[in-house]
């Protein structure tokens, strides 16, 4: 029992206090998965203004309110139809264990959406479970091959990600698997970093050849989706779109990783929140705003989450560590195990370490045996389904037939910083800090 009388430094609180004798006893910068854990405005400082006299809303039984997109127009021969405008975000074989993403194609399958290959190249258990795979494009090129890439349905370029924008990924040895390390060409048990930028090229110029080469490759059938973790926003996707790219993706720094150093993930890159609205009018002053698309992702975690970055001019969203919970990460059932290893069920997040209770974020034969691939697909699409009913029940209250009619006038802010950030009115007023006078 703490004395109450006992005042904590704000500034020293204790998570800081462990931090800086962590650093003191190891002389070890910390490394760990997941994303921010700061304070950050977020999709929670915005709310809806739903129908009432002014506006007429749908009856959720009886009118239709549609949830398909296509991804990819701008000059692709195959776009993606997608049921759903939630997506599956990159996420390795390496970081992951096969089962896991196994069953992350099985869930997004199920319900008609696609989902991303990460860092590390193709699985035949991925390929062979999933309608529609993204094959990611990344600095390393580890497993990077002309077959995959026509296996695909789509190449995602990764320039950036949100959790560490201007940084490559990390592997440690411990997950390095004699499969990892044959896929990877790498020796098993080292730890691995990847670059933080492409060898292919060294600026926009550079990168519009590599998609034309890219495009070749794939006889013009693929969409081409660009990914810039959120930072310089504006004029990134300008860059991206000058480039070629048919899509998109902007990461916002709530997006998770499976390791990266604890620094990069808390104080580089911007909120998605910020980076949406500077990400539309990017491609609106371009005049292609729906015609290139924009995936949105980073802390998406409800159909209001979906709801409110569709609103703000996103055309579909991705999530990753949302469906690394569905699936069963920090699940309260292996609660003493995750104890064993220093944290707890809600709280893990030591993913680089490979020896995750629920067989996620493993290499290790055993745990990863724990994972059902088609229970964990089940339950990835069940919480798909949430997400897209949670979306259709808000966009029916504002009066939209499809949840891509919602827009910017649909919502206020709660707070002065999210109006600031999305550029939507304070609620109870017509201020938009920064945009329009007091």
């Amino acid at each position: 029992m703490i004395d109450p009388a006992l005042r904590e430094s704000a500034t020293f609180d204790r998570p800081t206090i462990a931090a800086i004798q962590r650093a003191a006893e190891t002389g070890v910068y910390d490394i760990r998965g997941w994303g921010a854990k700061r304070p950050l405005p977020h999709f929670d400082d915005l709310l809806f203004l739903g129908a009432s006299m002014s506006r007429y809303p749908l009856e959720g039984y009886r009118e239709r309110c549609d949830t398909d997109v296509v991804l990819g127009t701008r000059y692709a021969k195959y776009p993606l139809h997608l049921d759903i405008p939630v997506t599956i975000a990159g996420m390795s074989f390496g970081a992951l264990s096969a089962q896991a993403k196994e069953a992350l194609g099985r869930g997004a399958s199920e319900v008609g959406t696609s989902t991303t290959t990460g860092d590390g190249g193709m699985t035949p258990e991925e390929r062979g479970q999933s309608k529609y795979l993204v094959y990611q494009y990344l600095p390393s090129r580890y497993g990077m091959n002309p077959t995959d890439l026509r296996k695909a349905d789509a190449i995602e370029v990764v320039l950036g990600q949100g959790a560490k924008p201007g940084g490559g990924g990390m592997l440690l040895g411990q997950k390095i698997s004699e499969r990892v390390a044959e896929m990877r060409t790498l020796p098993p048990g080292i730890d691995q970093r990847s670059a933080c930028r492409h060898p292919d090229w060294t600026g926009p110029d550079d990168l519009a050849i590599k998609i034309l080469e890219l495009r070749e490759i794939t006889d013009w059938e693929k969409p081409i989706y660009v990914k810039v973790g959120a930072s310089r926003t504006y004029y990134d996707v300008k860059l991206a779109v000058a480039a070629g790219a048919d899509v998109v993706v902007v990461d916002g720094m709530q997006g998770g990783t499976a390791a990266t150093q604890e620094v990069f993930i808390e104080h580089v890159g911007i909120p998605t929140l910020a980076a949406i609205p500077q990400a539309v009018q990017a491609l609106q002053e371009m005049g292609v705003h729906r015609e290139v698309q924009l995936i949105v992702s980073g802390g998406i975690r409800t159909g209001a989450d979906v709801a409110k970055a569709l609103a703000l001019g996103a055309d579909a969203v991705a999530i990753g560590t949302a469906a690394l919970i569905a699936l069963g990460d920090n699940d309260p059932r292996y609660d003493e195990q995750y104890r064993e290893l220093g944290s707890a069920a809600g709280f893990y997040d030591d993913f680089q370490d490979g020896r995750d209770p629920a067989g996620i974020t493993t290499q290790d034969p055993e745990l990863a045996a724990r994972l059902d691939p088609v229970e964990g697909g089940r339950r990835l699409a069940n919480y798909l389904r949430v997400l897209t009913m949670e979306a259709q029940t808000i966009a029916r209250a504002c009066g939209k037939a499809h949840v891509q009619h919602l827009e910017p006038e649909d919502l206020v802010a709660v707070t002065i910083e999210a109006a600031a950030m999305a550029r939507v009115p304070l609620a109870g007023t017509s201020w938009i800090p920064g945009v329009t006078g007091a």
